[in-house]
């Protein structure tokens, strides 16, 4: 992708996103300094939290955008039934999201925001992600060894969970993963031009 004279910026410290705007082939630099605090009102509705959240990080950032600047924020939730799963805070409600989540299906909506100095535009990516039954020596296992506090749901696709765990996805892994690339690809072609 030939970015032409433009700089882009994401506004995240995930490694995976990272490593997934990496795959697009386009230089970029990371920039997570913001003053966004991630909240939204109780009237918004779950499947639109993350689109909330993600134009609020790209409005928070700690400096307006350069003319020739591009800045790129991202969030991503789970929803199961009506129970939205953000981060855990502990280990405790690691496990707890993981037993909720075990021999069910859930929805992984992550968001995406593309700002420049003069527009924006947010898009969102609905995948379908079915988990096998979890024992409890799984879940101990999987939080003990990889630590999933960083993650929406308590795990990480890509884990070791995401390897025994999942039976079958509808959608896109990496929306999954946290950064629907193919709508990003398509938002920064626009804002090239």
């Amino acid at each position: 992708m030939d970015i032409k004279d433009k700089k882009i910026i994401l506004a995240s410290g995930s490694p995976r996103r990272k490593e997934l705007l990496e795959g697009l082939n386009i230089d970029f630099e990371i920039d997570t300094r913001n003053n966004f605090e991630e909240v939204y009102s109780e009237e918004t509705p779950r499947e639109s939290i993350p689109a909330v959240l993600s134009e609020g990080k790209s409005f928070g950032f700690h400096r307006p955008l350069e003319k020739n600047e591009i800045l790129i924020t991202s969030d991503t939730l789970v929803l199961c039934g009506d129970l939205v799963m953000g981060k855990p805070h502990s280990r405790d409600e690691a496990a707890q999201m993981l037993r909720v989540l075990s021999g069910r299906e859930h929805k992984v909506i992550t968001s995406v925001t593309v700002r420049d100095s003069s527009r924006h535009e947010t898009v969102s990516d609905t995948a379908i992600v079915y988990f096998k039954e979890l024992s409890d020596n799984e879940i101990d296992y999987y939080i003990d060894t990889f630590k999933p506090f960083d993650k929406a749901g308590a795990y990480g696709i890509q884990e070791w969970i995401g390897y025994i765990g999942i039976g079958k996805i509808e959608g896109s892994y990496f929306t999954i993963m946290g950064l629907p690339v193919h709508l990003v690809y398509q938002e920064l072609l626009k804002f090239i031009g």
